[in-house]
């Protein structure tokens, strides 16, 4: 499995996740930058995700929803803030309604996605804040440390068929 390690810090209200991908930097990062690749691997395998609008870019809107197996759906964006190809890009996360507008009910994290050239193949470390504890506790009773884990285990499979 990919992720070899999960940090939670409430103090810092931060999670991060550690990845190993036996690919190049390149090809990792071909993942995120492709929505139809992104969609393959974002949310967990009984939650997979639809890609509305991808553009990643500094200022860039990205848009999509995860469907559940009774057929509900989550609905999320990203509003990119930086992206050095292939190294990191850095982005809010949030939780949307159906027109993905934000839903300020539930938190938003800063996330900082890097990728690093690591023992013949890929480290990714995945990094979300939020503004206090009680928003990461909210995502953490939400199952977020699984999903993500799940989410991201399925890079393999992707890296494999490429």
């Amino acid at each position: 499995m990919p992720v070899v390690d999960v940090i939670k810090n409430l103090d810092a209200a931060s999670l991060t996740l550690v990845a190993d991908f036996a690919a190049p930097v390149d090809r990792v990062w071909q993942i995120y930058a492709d929505p139809r690749q992104l969609e393959q691997i974002w949310g967990p395998p009984e939650y997979p995700a639809t890609f509305v609008h991808h553009a990643l870019v500094p200022g860039g809107r990205v848009t999509y929803y995860m469907t559940g197996p009774q057929g509900d759906r989550v609905f999320g964006y990203w509003q990119v803030a930086e992206v050095v190809a292939p190294d990191h890009f850095t982005f809010l996360d949030g939780f949307a309604d159906a027109e993905f507008e934000p839903n300020t009910d539930l938190p938003v994290s800063h996330n900082s996605y890097r990728f690093e050239e690591h023992e013949g193949g890929t480290r990714a470390t995945y990094v979300s804040t939020f503004a206090n504890a009680d928003d990461l506790q909210v995502v953490l009773d939400m199952g977020v440390v699984e999903g993500a884990t799940a989410a991201t285990n399925q890079i393999d499979g992707l890296l494999a068929v490429a």
